[in-house]
């Protein structure tokens, strides 16, 4: 990896003079420094400095997207749904988990909370980290 050092700041300056880029407040401001981050991107052969530029830019945007377009966390039920739906299972396929059709049934239709105990063995079953059911 290149670091700042070992960049033309000269050059690096230039590209921040014409691009201006800074914390992004309104629409405007990100479709402009959108735009600018694709122009960059579609350069064939990009300098260092337009690298680095191309990814100040990028995090400027996806800082404001994240401000202005956050994205709520999953409940431990919508994501057990979400799961058994990629994997297109059924209730069914989940009752040794659960031990139980009735828990099972009950967890699925959000009469009743994941338990710990059942956050360990779906994390297991699916093969991902136990704080999605927690």
């Amino acid at each position: 990896m290149t670091t700042m050092l070992e960049r033309d700041k000269k050059t690096y300056g230039q590209l921040l003079g014409r691009a201006l880029p800074h914390v992004i407040h309104t629409e405007e401001e990100c479709e402009r420094l959108t735009n600018e981050l694709i122009r960059l991107d579609e350069l064939t052969d990009s300098s260092a400095e337009e690298k680095e530029l191309a990814e100040l830019l990028a995090v400027l945007i996806d800082e404001y997207e994240a401000r202005r377009y956050p994205i709520p966390k999953a409940t431990p039920g919508q994501t057990l749904r979400h799961l058994m739906e990629a994997r297109d299972l059924t209730q069914k396929d989940l009752w040794k988990v659960f031990g139980s059709k009735g828990i099972a049934s009950e967890v699925f239709h959000g009469k009743r909370a994941i338990s710990r105990t059942h956050a360990k063995k779906l994390a297991d079953f699916f093969h991902v980290g136990v704080e999605l059911f927690i």
